[in-house]
């Protein structure tokens, strides 16, 4: 920008803002006002394809798979009785529990011991299959045989009751939510075709109402999921001194998700509030410096928080952090400006208030404008990410930015002229004295953080090469909560917690049976005509299938796997320990009871009997889980051993769908680091007009975020949804020292071209800036710590600890190369 051109920009900014600081003061608090009253608005999202890739094409299969053969969205309670599951006390009281969860609204069943059918008596023949099958309840039902069977059969076992016949499982389950899907698909539908060719004026307008109706409904449908497991857990209560009981399930997993981002969004936002208000009291000494720079944080997240609200945009557990880096983000502003502001007061202490707050506007506007700038960079290449709650932080992080700056620079001068004029001494204060020993430790000290540098850079390396993306999902919580205790028992005792399943379509064999056969067998006994059990339903088939299952079940990090091959299995037990033959398994086929048939063959089986689903439940607790070994050892096995061409194999489930976000959060990080790095690069040479300054400018904030990441593959720390995000937040805000302290020192440069005095005077003066936020930077982040959620542990602590080495080197590598290389001429 020309000489012309910032005089004309500061021209316009003068008259707008410097010469009505009451008035502009006034309007930016009436829009804060205004955005305030929309914070009842606000509003929270953590469902579970919050967790899944954006755009994601396994997430319209899995959807149809929960429609064919019933939702993985259910609630588990683990019941486990002081007296025993067979018990009178136990049996009564599961029975009042079931009955009172049944009424709760969209609940459609409730499965327990209670109700499922008992098939260990039961013969195969034609007889048995028409009568009525017991249950626990039953009359001639004795209770100690039944409870054997529930802990040794092939149906229960591990999965409505664990083998030590001490942990019962609750099932709850709801009925679909058929206009949650038909709004879902509708909307879906549209913006499937909006990228594939241009809408009519017609379908942009259908599409802009299913998108404001299925977010209003969807928020409907999250607030009555909310509601019910309420009320769940207010049923449960009743019923603690009977049994030990805990919940769990994905719908209550998601939900409670939604708790610690409000403890999140409360605490870092309060804790981080009265940290900065200490940090700025100690460093500044003055309440005015304490409240300006807070006005305008709390200000900046006040109108963010509120837009939000305005906008309908769901905050998630990712960017629940948004008011807590805003703040940190724009507190570093705020000081910068502080920090020049009371050094020139301090070198100019006769000068007139509107000289003051001139100079140091037209001094640190360009690099408050290219920090703001590069932090902004730095999250909008979050976008890249795929994961749809990482694009949404992005994009946040990015407005609430743009907010910042321009609040900044509108309340500091304005507050500034309605304050009587300041006074200050530079060079007396602790943080003088700390910044002029950094100096005089980088020169006498060159070769031993040239060395460190290295050592940096090898240990880095290294690490990043160990660098892991699986995790374990239960390692997102503390032990105390309920989720990972839940998870915890219904890993060991119930069969495992993450739902995978497996779809295998038919062949191309024939698979008919003549009606005659049965007519020589069984007479009247079938319907007439050609009566077809499907492709799978044979005996040879049903084999293949039982082998398939078997090697799953054999499999360490598998719990409970469910197919129609169960059913086989309690067949085959049915009819004395042999298989039954083609005409018993059809007969079977047609004859289940309904009872027995939603039990054992409906989500197993199509209804044609054309397609197999296996449903595998994963053991989160497992420390040998990985998911994409687990996904490609069974596929493996299906293909090359069984003989099953690939395109009839297919994965899908909650699992899947998390594993394909972590699958893509390698390739994401490098191109959002990479994309960073590139971007950050080419504005430092426009701002500093030298390609050699503009590479040295970035060598440090580049070594934090390698070191961070060196770090996490040393200590074994997976990337996950919240870790992705740490590197380019790093480079992104710790590189704003790095503009800060280049400009400054291609200034004071130009007084005397000494550059071990320019680096002297440097560190005197936006030395004490960048420490100031560097420490409050480092401690703003240190606060995430006292988070539930631990994804929000290490995304703070491992930031702040990258914060603090990009701190360290850009008030010695950083000076340090600058004196070394001499890019500057004189």
């Amino acid at each position: 920008m020309t000489q012309h051109k910032e005089s004309l920009f500061f021209s316009f900014y003068k008259k707008l803002i410097l010469e009505h600081p009451l008035a502009s003061l006034i309007f930016v608090f009436i829009l804060t006002l205004l955005a305030a009253s929309q914070l009842p608005k606000f509003r929270l999202d953590a469902s579970g394809e919050s967790l899944t890739l954006e755009n994601d094409k396994s997430i319209d299969y899995y959807r149809q798979v929960n429609e064919k053969y019933g939702s993985d969205d259910f609630l588990i309670i683990t019941w486990q009785p002081k007296q025993g599951l067979i018990s009178d006390q136990s049996i009564n009281g599961l029975k009042k529990l079931t009955a009172e969860l049944q009424d709760i609204e969209t609940v459609s069943h409730v499965n327990s011991i209670l109700n499922v059918p008992l098939l260990g008596n039961v013969t195969l023949d034609t007889d048995a299959l028409g009568e009525e099958i017991p249950t626990l309840t039953s009359p001639s039902t004795d209770r100690k045989e039944a409870l054997k069977e529930f802990s040794t059969s092939p149906i229960y076992k591990n999965l409505l009751v664990g083998e030590d016949g001490d942990t019962s499982a609750i099932q709850i389950n709801f009925r679909r939510d058929e206009k949650y899907f038909s709004l879902l698909d509708a909307r879906d539908a549209l913006r499937a075709k909006a990228k594939s060719e241009q809408l009519s004026s017609t379908e942009k307008e259908e599409l802009s109402q299913l998108e404001k109706q299925f977010d209003a409904y969807s928020k409907q449908a999250s607030e009555r999921t909310s509601a019910i497991i309420a009320d769940v857990r207010a049923i449960m209560q009743d019923y603690r001194d009977i049994a030990t009981m805990h919940l769990g399930g994905i719908s209550m997993i998601t939900n409670d998700m939604l708790t610690f981002i409000q403890h999140d969004i409360t605490v870092f936002g309060v804790g981080i509030l009265l940290f900065i208000m200490l940090a700025l009291f100690v460093f500044f000494g003055k309440i005015r410096w304490v409240l300006l720079p807070l006005t305008s944080c709390v200000i900046t997240v006040i109108m963010l928080a509120g837009l939000l609200s305005f906008l309908d945009w769901r905050i998630t557990v990712i960017s629940s952090n948004f008011p807590a880096i805003l703040l940190i983000v724009i507190l570093a502003l705020n000081v910068h400006l502080a920090v020049y502001y009371r050094d020139y007061i301090s070198a100019n202490p006769d000068s007139e208030q509107e000289l003051r707050i001139s100079t140091t506007l037209k001094t640190m506007f360009w690099p408050c404008f290219y920090t703001a700038l590069t932090t902004i960079v730095a999250f909008i290449s979050l976008l890249i990410s795929g994961i749809r709650p990482v694009i949404d932080f992005g994009w946040i992080m990015t407005i609430g930015i743009v907010l910042g700056f321009i609040t900044t620079f509108i309340i500091f001068p304005s507050f500034i002229q309605l304050l009587k004029k300041d006074s200050h001494t530079s060079g007396s204060s602790i943080t003088y004295k700390i910044t002029n020993w950094i100096y005089s430790f980088t020169v006498n000290y060159k070769a031993l953080i040239f060395v460190v540098t290295v050592g940096i850079i090898g240990f880095s390396a290294y690490g990043i090469t160990q660098l892991k993306v699986e995790n374990r999902f239960i390692d997102y919580f503390k032990p105390s909560t309920e989720i990972y205790q839940g998870m915890t028992v219904i890993d060991k005792k119930l069969g495992g917690t993450t739902p995978l399943d497996i779809i295998i379509d038919k062949g191309h064999e024939a698979s008919l049976v003549a009606d005659d056969e049965f007519e020589d067998e069984f007479g009247d006994e079938f319907d007439s005509g050609i009566y077809d059990p499907g492709y799978w339903f044979t005996g040879a088939r049903l084999k293949q299938v039982e082998r398939i299952h078997d090697f799953i079940d054999s499999l360490g990090v598998t719990g409970k796997v469910q197919s129609i091959a169960t059913y086989a299995k309690v067949l085959e037990q049915m009819n004395g320990g042999d298989y039954p033959d083609e005409l018993t398994m059809s007969l079977v086929h047609q004859k289940t009871p309904e009872d027995v048939r939603s039990v054992l063959m409906s989500p197993y089986l199509s209804e044609e009997g054309d397609q197999v689903r296996i449903n595998i439940r994963v053991q989160e607790t497992n420390h040998d889980l990985k998911r994409a070994d687990l996904i490609n050892t069974i596929n493996d096995y299906i293909v090359k051993e069984e003989g099953i061409v690939q395109e009839r194999v297919h994965f899908t489930g909650m699992l899947v769908l998390y594993n394909n976000m972590l699958e893509s959060l390698f390739d994401s990080q490098i191109k959002t680091i990479g994309a960073v790095y590139l971007a950050i690069l080419l504005m430092f040479v426009v701002l500093f007009r030298s390609m050699v300054l503009a590479v040295l400018a970035t060598i440090p904030n580049a070594l934090s975020a390698a070191l961070v990441l060196g770090i996490m593959g040393w200590a074994g720390i997976p990337m996950d949804m919240m870790t992705i995000t740490i590197a380019a937040i790093v480079i992104g805000i710790a590189v704003d020292n790095s503009i800060h302290y280049v400009h400054r020192f291609k200034a004071e440069f130009a007084k005397d071209h000494d550059y071990l005095a320019t680096m002297k005077r440097c560190h005197g003066s936006i030395g004490k800036a960048i420490y100031y936020t560097g420490v409050t930077i480092i401690f703003g982040f240190a606060i995430l710590a006292l988070s539930e959620f631990i994804p929000s542990i290490y995304f703070g602590l491992l930031t702040g600890l990258a914060m603090a080495v990009a701190l360290f080197l850009n008030l010695t590598l950083l000076p340090l190369l600058l004196i070394t290389t001499k890019p500057l001429k004189s």
